[in-house]
This record gives structure tokens, C-alpha cells and sequence, in this order.
């Protein structure tokens, strides 16, 4: 089904999956969803996608129904850990000759993701490999930090973050909006890390590492990843608005999910877990105005 679009001066974001580690498919996820990492943003008609884990066939599938796949899709990436890879495969755009994936990795020490992608999608650990596809994948490194600055005058800002190999952030703003894709990272015991903080400024949403609860954390220390508590947390010190509770720890079924929701939605107003097919429409901050005044 084709989510709601905004308009050329809106900034939209689809959640295709929302699922860490591995995917978690079942009775018990049918809400929140069993898809591991992969997000649609859309700056107007402008469309990128970050991590391409199981979510990314059904967001492939979906662009080709609607014809994006005709042309070059840009993939950020914010790591290459399986979660986040693992639909590359089988991303429709690139099964047909028209098709081009454009791949962008930050984690890798200023190199592209392509000798690792190679690797994972290869015998014996794959049967084919990625440059049998038909259509055609293009690669870019950089160092996470850095400005990503587009053909088309468009900019999305990273930053590094605590996670085993490293992990990029991004920052999409479009027409007086932001929102943050902040995943996976592990938060410092001494609060909010200074540089996500200024990074995550003003955000309309923070996109956010919330796999473990409090309770789970002290025993998973090391793993690279946060909770929902310390998204708070970084919401307050940012200013920001909203946040996402995202990456979801495969034992944590809907009804776990839902009790997460119903203390997130009450320590900070506006936020939740987020669930896979769920789409958010952020109006062009004038238009916004404009009509609230009405």
C-alpha cells in the first residue's frame, strides 16, 4: 500500500522495519513489527533510505511498484552489521537492468562498504554474489562527521557513535524540519554524549537506539546499544521534540513494547515505539504555522 506522502516542501519518514539483531516474524510482533533496521525519508521528493535490513525488500518492493527504482536510490548506511544489511539482496530496484543503488558507509575509516559487502554476500556464505544482479551498485565512503553533499544541492549532516566497529548517524533537514536517525549506539553512564547532543539540536524527531530496558542494560554493557530512558534523556538536553524508541530487542513482544510506549508517551509527550509501517508527515515549518494560525 503507498503511504501517505507529504508535498514538495514536506519531510516524510516510513518505517520498513524497526527490529535489532535479527528478524522476529510471528504472532506476537504483528504491531510493532518483526523486520530488522530500514527507514524511508523522503526531503520532499527527494527520497533516501537508511540500513537495508529485512525491511528493505518490502521498502524495494514497494518503489517499484511506484517506479523509484527507475532511477538511483541512495542507501545510508549506519553500519554493516547483518541486521542492517541483510535485505540487500533482495531490494527489488536492483533485480531489474534500470536499477541503481547508490551505497554510502561511514563506519569503515573513510573506505566504501564494498569489500565487506563482497564478503557477506558470497559462497559459502551467500550463493550469489552482488554484482551478478542486474541492476547496478555504486559505492561511497566517507569518514561519519562529515557532510554528505549531493548533485542536487542536498545535505545530510553525520556523526560518529559508540558502537562495537562504529556506527554514523544522520541528519536530515528539509523545509524548517529535522529528524535525527540516531541507531545503534551505547549511551555514556555520565548522561547525554555532548556531540549527539549538538547534533540532535532542535530535532522535530530523534530516530533512537532503545533495544534495552533499564533493567537489562548493566548485564549488556558493551553490546552498543542504549534505551528509551536515555533517548529521554537526549531529547531534554537537545530540545528536541519527539523520540522513536527503535531497534527492538528480539524478546520484546508487543505487549512488552506497548507497557515501553506507555512510559516513553508520559516521560516525554509525543514520543513512541515505533512500528513498522507506520508513516510520519512533518509540514513545511511556514505552511505549519500558517495553517495553525488559521
Amino acid at each position: 500500500m503507498e503511504p501517505e506522502r507529504g508535498v514538495d516542501g514536506d519531510l516524510s519518514v516510513r518505517f520498513w522495519g524497526t527490529r535489532g539483531s535479527l528478524p522476529m516474524p510471528g504472532p506476537g510482533t504483528v504491531v510493532y513489527g518483526g523486520n530488522t533496521c530500514c527507514v524511508e525519508v523522503r526531503l520532499g521528493r527527494r527520497l533516501f533510505v537508511v540500513d537495508a535490513g529485512s525491511g528493505f525488500e518490502a521498502a524495494g518492493r514497494a518503489m517499484a511498484l511506484l517506479g523509484a527504482g527507475a532511477g538511483r536510490i541512495d542507501l545510508l548506511l549506519s553500519h554493516l552489521h547483518h541486521d542492517h544489511v541483510a535485505g540487500l539482496p533482495f531490494f527489488s530496484p536492483i533485480l531489474k537492468d534500470k536499477g541503481c543503488l547508490r551505497i554510502f558507509c561511514g563506519n569503515q575509516g573513510g573506505d566504501s562498504a564494498k569489500a565487506a559487502l563482497d564478503h557477506m554476500f558470497a559462497p559459502p556464505l551467500f550463493p550469489v554474489t552482488l554484482d551478478v544482479l542486474p541492476g547496478r551498485i555504486e559505492h561511497v565512503g566517507f569518514r561519519a562527521g562529515e557532510t554528505l553533499t549531493f548533485e542536487d544541492g542536498v545535505t545530510v549532516a553525520t556523526c560518529p557513535l559508540r558502537h562495537p566497529g562504529g556506527a554514523t548517524a544522520y541528519r536530515f533537514d528539509h523545509a524548517g524540519r529535522r529528524v535525527c536517525y540516531v541507531s545503534d549506539m551505547e549511551h555514556a553512564d555520565a548522561g547525554p554524549d555532548a556531540d549527539v547532543v549538538a547534533f540532535c539540536r532542535d530535532a522535530d524527531l530523534v530516530i533512537y537506539d532503545a533495544m534495552f530496558t533499564e533493567a537489562e542494560l548493566p548485564r549488556c554493557r558493551g553490546w552498543g546499544h542504549s534505551t528509551w530512558n536515555a533517548g529521554v534523556a537526549l531529547c531534554r538536553a537537545a530540545g528536541a521534540r519527539a523520540l522513536a524508541a527503535y531497534h527492538h530487542h528480539k524478546g520484546h513482544d508487543d505487549a512488552v513494547l506497548a507497557g515501553i510506549e506507555a512510559e516513553l508517551a508520559a516521560a516525554l509527550p509525543g514520543s513512541f515505539v515505533a512500528r513498522e509501517g507506520q508513516t510520519l508527515v512533518y509540514r513545511e515549518r511556514q505552511r505549519a504555522a500558517a495553517a495553525h494560525g488559521a
